[in-house]
């Protein structure tokens, strides 16, 4: 029986949760105008500015919505730079939440790598060095005692929370361990949640889980603020989890829990330990590999061979690596392989080359079901201890080649010619990011293919022209999926976040795009991220309660996950 257990659902429908009701408060004056849950500048009525004691204290113009994310624009465009621009959001978000979000709704594909991706990670750099408005729970593991503490002044019911992301900070993309200013990766993941996803704001909680750092350099820095010490790891760091993980079960029993940038080999730990206990999810490698599950399933649509006759190489075989291994395992299952018969398909190579049993430096436990039986490479060819991918390319043969490594450039004119002569359309997938570190461009792996590559990058790219044909590259961006994956989660109130639904997130986004056509994207383009999460939202939510996961029933599941949708607009403020 599982450990923890959600209370049964209060109504057989789906939960309003747009907050579009009129928000009384007893706040007056400057407390409105400083609070950004409550604060709409210029755009208060007349009839709010008087009775909340506002008069004086706003120009006398009153100017819309609208109005004010056109000229919030028009600032952020003139700003040089994108950590200026992250800067100055993270100013609108901390002054007028509302505002914030609609101007982030607006622009996503511009905005989402200034406030999450690398841009964020080099603003956070600078935490601790700034005076920033604190947001969510930090949480120490030298005072698990006050977890209970932390969360109770949070001040939020039960019932009122239904996302917890948390992070440790070991692994953030481009900058490894960055304690404590870490949180600002929590923090402008929520964001992506709400602008692209519908999750309220109000009902999000992003959470530094502060276990010490092993950047001497933080640890040198007077003004470093988090934990002063080495991380700490083992059973001590297991308890700290353990703790975090009944405290949020006992304070916000209906809430996702959701794991980020933690090492590969914890991460995978977390989530083996929890996934069939309560309702978690760990984005960088169960998204990641959904989110690419998704292109493959466009990419088998246009060359008419099913996902289990691919041959997939995978270069890199880090969380994002295995995160992708795993999901398309599982689809190749689905599709009616057995799982030793999915597991065999794949050729995992690492930076100590091929992955096999007699690997040298130890392949670590989460690599160890795709290892090669060496006796099956025993005559290929040897570069020292090493297989290569180039020798891996050759004796294999692969239809699906997938680049997670971050080594820019591996993908070389003679390894992909090599594919490109033994499959009709190669399917090679560059997830590596920035586009510096991508294993090759779109440019050049159209040319070494004759045009016949069905491509996917990890970062965004504008189109490509070859031979005339204009080619849209499809960009494996993880906010095309989880954002609606955990909507979907939420209000079917699933007990669990299952490889069905993650399954079905996949095939919705896959299904947002038609492939007939030469040079046709293999996923959606991001502009109408909320339409996307509609789909993926429903889609997920179908799949909870076919699978009996579900606690909440809906007789229109798309319906009511628009309705639940929350929505960057101003509500009328009522004095109390």
């Amino acid at each position: 029986m599982p450990k923890y257990s959600t209370p049964p659902p209060s109504s057989a429908s789906l939960e309003k949760r747009r907050d579009d009701g009129p928000c009384k408060t007893k706040a007056r004056g400057l407390d409105i105008l400083n609070s950004p849950a409550l604060n709409k500048g210029t755009a208060f009525s007349a009839e709010e500015r008087r009775a909340l004691h506002l008069t004086g204290l706003l120009p006398p113009e009153i100017t819309t919505l609208a109005m004010q994310a056109k000229r919030a624009y028009l600032q952020y465009d003139r700003l040089a730079d994108r950590i200026t621009k992250n800067v100055y959001l993270t100013a609108l978000h901390d002054r007028n939440e509302v505002l914030f979000y609609r101007l982030f709704s607006e622009h996503l594909r511009e905005m989402i790598p200034i406030v999450n991706d690398l841009t964020v990670g080099r603003a956070m750099e600078q935490y601790h060095h700034e005076s920033r408005r604190p947001r969510g729970l930090y949480l120490s593991i030298n005072h698990i005692d006050s977890m209970a503490e932390s969360f109770a002044n949070f001040c939020a019911a039960p019932e009122d929370v239904d996302l917890v992301l948390a992070t440790d900070a070991e692994n953030i993309l481009g900058l490894g361990d960055w304690g404590v200013g870490g949180i600002e990766v929590s923090i402008g993941k929520l964001a992506i949640y709400t602008a692209a996803g519908g999750i309220s704001p109000a009902r999000a909680i992003p959470v530094m889980l502060d276990v010490g750092t092993n950047r001497q350099e933080l640890l040198d820095d007077p003004l470093y603020v988090g934990n002063r010490h080495p991380r700490i790891r083992g059973q001590q760091y297991d308890d700290f989890i353990e703790a975090y993980v009944d405290s949020v079960r006992r304070v916000f029993p209906r809430a996702v829990l959701q794991w980020e940038d933690f090492a590969p080999g914890v991460g995978r730990r977390i989530l083996a330990k929890y996934r069939h206990q309560i309702c978690t999810f760990n984005d960088d490698m169960q998204g990641t590999g959904a989110i690419t599950l998704a292109a493959a399933i466009s990419a088998v649509r246009v060359c008419g061979a099913p996902l289990r006759k691919q041959r997939v190489v995978i270069f890199g075989a880090g969380t994002a690596g295995l995160g992708v291994a795993d999901q398309l395992c599982e689809g190749m299952v689905r599709d009616g392989l057995s799982r030793a018969a999915a597991v065999a398909q794949f050729w995992l190579v690492d930076r100590q080359g091929l992955l096999t049993t007699e690997t040298p430096d130890g392949p670590s436990d989460v690599q160890t079901p795709y290892l090669r039986p060496a006796a099956e490479t025993a005559h290929w060819q040897h570069d020292g201890a090493r297989i290569s991918l180039a020798e891996v390319i050759h004796r294999v043969r692969p239809t699906m080649l997938i680049g997670a490594s971050a080594a820019g450039g591996s993908f070389t004119e003679p390894i992909i010619r090599e594919m490109a002569a033994h499959t009709e359309r190669p399917i090679i997938f560059v997830l590596s990011m920035p586009a510096t570190s991508a294993e090759a461009t779109p440019a050049e792996l159209l040319a070494w293919t004759n045009g016949r590559v069905l491509l996917a990058t990890g970062s965004a790219c504008p189109p490509e022209t070859y031979k005339g044909a204009t080619y849209v590259i499809a960009q494996t961006n993880n906010a095309l999926l989880y954002p609606g994956l955990v909507l979907g989660a939420v209000l079917s109130r699933a007990r669990y976040l299952t490889d069905g639904m993650l399954a079905a997130a996949a095939s919705a986004v896959s299904s947002l795009v038609i492939v007939r056509q030469t040079g046709a994207s293999l996923l959606p383009q991001i502009e109408d991220l909320r339409g996307v999460s509609v789909t993926v939202a429903a889609a997920v939510a179908d799949a909870a309660q076919a699978e009996g996961v579900a606690r909440a029933r809906f007789a229109d599941v798309a319906a009511s996950v628009r309705d639940a949708m929350w929505q960057p607009v101003y509500r009328r403020i009522q004095a109390q």
